[in-house]
Formats: structure tokens, C-alpha cells, sequence
């Protein structure tokens, strides 16, 4: 089936011909047409499946007819690099259009923003907090908003913008059309999607399982011999384009640094960065200037980077949902990729979430090269022994002797040699 299917309006059936889409994915073909119809919607999918342009391309033919230069739809995301991707997003379908867009975010000049608002647009993409100070400005009237979009409305929650969102629903009017999108939905969203959708189309295409097109792997190593196996995992893998996550803003810009002196192209993009620095990463990333990036979990939603090739979890995520979505930056758009987990001794409970989350025991690995010492063996030890244990305990009163649960990390482990 071709985009043709939906009819959309010549203008936008050139700019999706010129953009080389041909047939519409899952989330595209059964969300755009509720959406077309002027229903309320929650589309749920994962990461790399085509969302923006589920709700883009609708959005953008509904709002063809009316009024010009006032605000009717108003898109909301969690972080600026999402929210200027999909501003250039509507700029590249709404070419042809008439139809303007303005992006507001942190860190970049007000002023600017508003200029831009006065001048007049029908879209405005935001993060929450920034569209709140131009709202309190009166640089922005929402109250012609006939369209409101949540972009991964679960990160929004883990960021803390829920008192935000319910502030901003305050500007806008009741009688709407609401979208909203999420790759993962916990509990408390899907109750604020309840109470601000009305009589929704349900869209869920596997949004709660990982992408099949990924292959896992953990490799046990001890916390201070991260970067020494990282090194060493990048030449063994002949990796072309990576992206590496930690906790830490600081772990991000020092692993980099570490990365850069000793011969990588490698780049990093962090909250302690100014905007202009974080867009420089980006784009040197998607040119290929940097083959390596190292990123904060501000990097595993909505960064459209295609063909990374691996991904490499330098730290373990809090959550089994960021673990979904770090990894779902490979492997998209019918391509194959590989994730990496180091994994510590300490990270046994979220690393059965994860295993949980995939429906599958993820493969241990070790790296062929790197000389694993006993601090490395006990992360595994820890592990494996922890699950022998557990697996005993649910057929026998009697736990296995100390020996043999320590014996069984020997199995189930592999080794990869160099390409």
C-alpha cells in the first residue's frame, strides 16, 4: 500500500514523493487516518517506526484549510533536539504548503522566538517549560489551538513535566483534537491521556516489546574498566557509526575526551552543553565528522540518526523503558543492529527488568583481546549465580553448594573474535 491511500493534498503528496517515501509503516497507516477523520488518538510504537510523520503529515493536511498567522496547533516534546526535529520535519512537508512553524526550547535567545511568533505561524513545537514563559510573556495566544500533540508523552513524565503539561492545557481550549504519542506508556500517563483524549482511536503496534531487528548482548565488566573495554569493543566490532549512553553529563564529556586522545572520532552531547554545542554534536554526528557519539539518556528519544550501527550502554539505564528506547536509535528502518551493555556487579535487579521487558535471557559475551581479571569474572559471577540460585529455589527447599552456582558462570557466556 503507497501513500496515495490517504489522499493527502498535492503539496504534501510531492513533498512525501521528493522525501522518498513510498509505503506508509504500521503506526503511519493505521493512525493517520483517525486523525485525518479529526478523532482523538493515542498511538503507541516503538522508536524508529515512523511516528512524527504519523502525526505531521495528518496535522499538516487538516490545518491546509483556515485561517493564517494564529496559532491551531500546538506540538509538545520533552527535549529540544526532538523538538527542532520535528520543526525541520514540518518544514521539509510544509514547504509547498503556506503553513509556518516556529520551534521554542531553553537555552536560546526569547526574543528571537517571540520575533518569530509575532510574525505569525499555524504550528508552534515546544518544550513545556519555555512555552510556559511566553505564554506568561503574552508573547503567544494559544486560544485558537484546534490541535494539541504530545511527542513521547511517557519521557515527559520521567522528566517531571506532568505540572506542566496540566498548566499548559489551561491556555488551550477544551474543544480540541488530542493526540498523543509514546513509544512506552506507564500507568500515570496513560491516566493523563484518559483525561485529556476524548473517545480515542487506540493505535499499539508492539509498543511494549523491543525491536526484532537488535541483537543484545551484556559483557560483565568491573565499574573502573569501562572505557578500557569500550576501546577495545570498538576495534573488535569494526564499528562504523556508535552510540554510547551513561548517567552522567560528566561521564558523557569525559568518556569523549578519553575517546578524542587516543585517535577516535568521537563527540559528546550532554545538558551541560549550550544549544549551539549540542546542535554542532548532533550534526557533526549525522555528516559523519564524529563516528562516535557519547550521550545522556537526552539522546535515546527522537534523535533521527539513521544507520547507527551499534549502540553501547556504558552504564545501565534506570529504567527498562530507556533501555528500549537507547537501543532503539539502531536497528530502524528495516536495518539490523547491535546493543552492548556493561554490565557491573550492582546491576543485577534492573538487568532482569530489562531481560523481563525482551521476553529473553540476553546474551553474556566477552571480548576477545580484553584481558578479563577478577573484578571483571565476579560481575558475572554475581549474576549468573544469582539466577542459578533463584532457579533452584522455585524446585527445591535446598539451594545448590557454592561451588557449582559459582561454576555456572562458564556456561552461556560467548566470545567474539575480531572481524
Amino acid at each position: 500500500m503507497s501513500f496515495t491511500v490517504f489522499n493527502f493534498h498535492p503539496h504534501l503528496a510531492t513533498a512525501i514523493q521528493k522525501s522518498g517515501y513510498t509505503v506508509p509503516t504500521p503506526i503511519q497507516l493505521q493512525a493517520i487516518p483517525p486523525v485525518l477523520e479529526g478523532r482523538d488518538l493515542l498511538g503507541l510504537a516503538q522508536t524508529g517506526t515512523g511516528k512524527t510523520a504519523a502525526f505531521v503529515l495528518p496535522t499538516l493536511q487538516r490545518l491546509l484549510d483556515g485561517p493564517r498567522k494564529s496559532v491551531r496547533a500546538l506540538i509538545v516534546a520533552p527535549t529540544r533536539e526532538l523538538a527542532e526535529q520535528i520543526h525541520s520535519y514540518i518544514e521539509k512537508m510544509a514547504h509547498l504548503t503556506n503553513l509556518r512553524s516556529a520551534v521554542i526550547y531553553g537555552g536560546v535567545s526569547k526574543l528571537t522566538q517571540a520575533k518569530k511568533i509575532r510574525a505569525g505561524v499555524e504550528i508552534i513545537v515546544a518544550c513545556p517549560g519555555r512555552l510556559l514563559d511566553h505564554v506568561n510573556d503574552r508573547a503567544i495566544n494559544l486560544a485558537n489551538v484546534e490541535i494539541l500533540i504530545l511527542d513521547e508523552a511517557d519521557h515527559m513524565f520521567d522528566k517531571g513535566f506532568l505540572p506542566d503539561i496540566r498548566r499548559i492545557l489551561k491556555h488551550i481550549p477544551k474543544k480540541r483534537q488530542s493526540l498523543v504519542f509514546s513509544a512506552t506508556m506507564p500507568k500515570e500517563i496513560r491516566h493523563l491521556a484518559e483525561d485529556i483524549l476524548n473517545n480515542p482511536a487506540t493505535v499499539q503496534i508492539n509498543h511494549t516489546q523491543a525491536s526484532a531487528s537488535i541483537s543484545h548482548a551484556l559483557i560483565p565488566v568491573a565499574q573502573n574498566r569501562k572505557t578500557e573495554l569500550l576501546k577495545n569493543l570498538l576495534e573488535q566490532k569494526g564499528m562504523t557509526t556508535t552510540l554510547v549512553f551513561t548517567k552522567t553529563k560528566y561521564k558523557a564529556k569525559n568518556v569523549a575526551q578519553q575517546l578524542e586522545n587516543s585517535g577516535y572520532r568521537a563527540t559528546s552531547l550532554q545538558g551541560n552543553l549550550s544549544q549551539s554545542k549540542r546542535q554542532q554534536a548532533l550534526d557533526g554526528f549525522k555528516s559523519g565528522t564524529f563516528n562516535i557519539l557519547v550521550a545522556t539518556d537526552i539522546a535515546a528519544r527522537g534523535i533521527d540518526v539513521s544507520g547507527i550501527s551499534h549502540v553501547i550502554n556504558y552504564d545501565v539505564p534506570d529504567t527498562a523503558e530507556a533501555y528500549t528506547h537507547r537501543t532503539g536509535r539502531t536497528g530502524r528502518a528495516a536495518c539490523t543492529g547491535e546493543a552492548f551493555t556493561f554490565m557491573t556487579a550492582d546491576d543485577d535487579k534492573m538487568i532482569k527488568l530489562i531481560e523481563q521487558t525482551l521476553g529473553k535471557k540476553i546474551l553474556r559475551e566477552t571480548v576477545s583481546g580484553f584481558n578479563f581479571d577478577a573484578q571483571d569474572k565476579n560481575a558475572a559471577a554475581k549474576d549468573v549465580a544469582a539466577r542459578t540460585w533463584n532457579k533452584k529455589k522455585t524446585t527445591s527447599t535446598t539451594s545448590a553448594p557454592k561451588h557449582k552456582r559459582a561454576k555456572a558462570v562458564d556456561f552461556g557466556v560467548s566470545t567474539f573474535s575480531k572481524r
